[in-house]
């Protein structure tokens, strides 16, 4: 049998509430497969509203309970500490060109071991690393579907313990 790296999955989410409990359980899984070392980086993909800030606050919030987390809109970049490893929460929605990631330090920052939630990824190609995961939302009557891609091994890892 060969082993597909690019596999995705699929997952309705009906509300919010589902959308932070699937982001929850993505954070526990990161952090039982020790996804931070060396590095994890999520895109995030969805219209504006789809709910990528949401996932990421709930998702953040995994691993620091009570912090309050902003969207990092303007500022492009919000960074938190964990006691194991440093997340970063990218919104590149009012980047220009992907050079200025050079100009905020992107490769300095992303030093093992981190996690990297990145919103709107296609703003930043050629200067971003490789997505471990790609996460698209999209509208879905009420709710979202939420569909997930992996694009290496730690990718399929996580993958393959979602859907079991």
């Amino acid at each position: 049998m060969i082993h597909n790296p690019y596999s995705s999955k699929k997952w309705p989410l009906p509300d919010e509430s589902r959308t932070a409990l699937f982001a929850q359980t993505l954070a526990k899984l990161c952090e039982t497969l020790e996804a931070a070392t060396p590095g994890l980086v999520v895109y995030l993909q969805g219209d504006l509203g789809a709910g990528k800030t949401s996932f990421s606050r709930a998702f953040i919030q995994t691993f620091l309970p009570g912090q309050r987390v902003k969207s990092p809109t303007y500022t492009l970049v919000e960074t938190y500490a964990t006691p194991v490893f440093t997340l970063y929460h990218f919104d590149l929605y009012r980047l220009c060109e992907a050079e200025e990631l050079e100009y905020i330090g992107i490769r300095d920052l992303l030093v093992p071991p981190f996690m990297a939630l990145i919103e709107w990824p296609s703003k930043g190609q050629g200067v971003l690393p490789k997505a471990d995961l790609i996460m698209s939302l999209t509208r879905l009557g009420e709710g979202r579907e939420l569909s997930l891609q992996a694009c290496s091994e730690l990718g399929e890892a996580l993958l393959d313990k979602l859907g079991s």
